[in-house]
C-alpha cells in the first residue's frame, strides 16, 4: 500500500471528472472570471459539489475549492468528507490546500500544476501571483493528491493564455 506523499496516477476515472472541472473553468473564463473550476465527489462516485472562479467581483477568496470545503462542512460528516475525492482544474493555493486540509477532506486530482501555472504566467511576462505557489503537500502533508494530468493540463494553459491576451501556438 502506498503512503500518503508517494506520487498517485490519475485515472481514467479521474480524468471523466477532470474534464468537468476544466469545463466549469471555460464557464468561468466566459463568465469573465478566472479559468479554476473544481468538483466535489463522494466516496460512491456521486458528485456533491461544482463551481467555478467567483473573484472578478473583489473577494480574491471566492476559488471553487475553498468553496467545496465550506460546503463539506456544512453538509458532510467528518466520514464522508474523509471519504470525498476534490477534482480541479488546477492544484490548489495554499489558502484552499489548508481549508482541505482543516475541513478533512480526502484525495486531491488536479489537472494543471501550481509549478506549471507559475511557468506559464512567466514565461508570458507576468508575475506568478501575490501569494507563493506552494504544491498541496507543502501546506497540508497528509492528503493524497494525483495530477497534473498531462492530457489536460494544455488545455487548461490555453484557458490561462486567453485569460491574460496571450497568443499561443495551440
Amino acid at each position: 500500500m502506498s503512503t500518503v506523499n508517494d506520487p498517485q496516477s490519475v485515472t481514467a476515472e479521474d480524468r471523466e471528472f477532470l474534464r468537468r472541472c476544466v469545463d466549469l473553468a471555460r464557464e468561468a473564463l466566459a463568465a469573465g472570471d478566472e479559468p479554476f473550476g473544481s468538483l466535489l465527489v463522494d466516496g460512491h462516485g456521486t458528485v456533491r459539489f461544482e463551481d467555478r472562479n467567483r473573484v472578478q467581483d473583489g473577494d480574491a477568496t471566492r476559488h471553487p475549492e475553498f468553496e467545496i470545503a465550506r460546503w463539506a462542512a456544512e453538509n458532510l460528516s467528518p466520514q464522508e468528507r474523509s471519504a470525498s475525492v476534490v477534482y480541479t482544474s488546477g492544484e490548489h493555493c495554499p489558502m484552499c490546500s489548508a481549508a482541505h486540509a482543516w475541513v478533512g477532506l480526502g484525495r486531491i486530482v488536479y489537472a494543471s500544476g501550481c509549478d506549471q501555472l507559475v511557468e506559464w504566467r512567466r514565461s508570458w511576462g507576468f508575475d506568478a501571483g501575490p501569494v507563493a505557489a506552494l504544491p498541496i503537500n507543502v501546506v497540508a502533508p497528509g492528503i493524497p493528491v494525483a495530477g497534473p494530468d498531462p492530457s489536460l493540463a494544455d488545455e487548461v494553459r490555453a484557458l490561462h493564455a486567453r485569460m491574460l491576451g496571450v497568443a499561443t501556438d495551440g
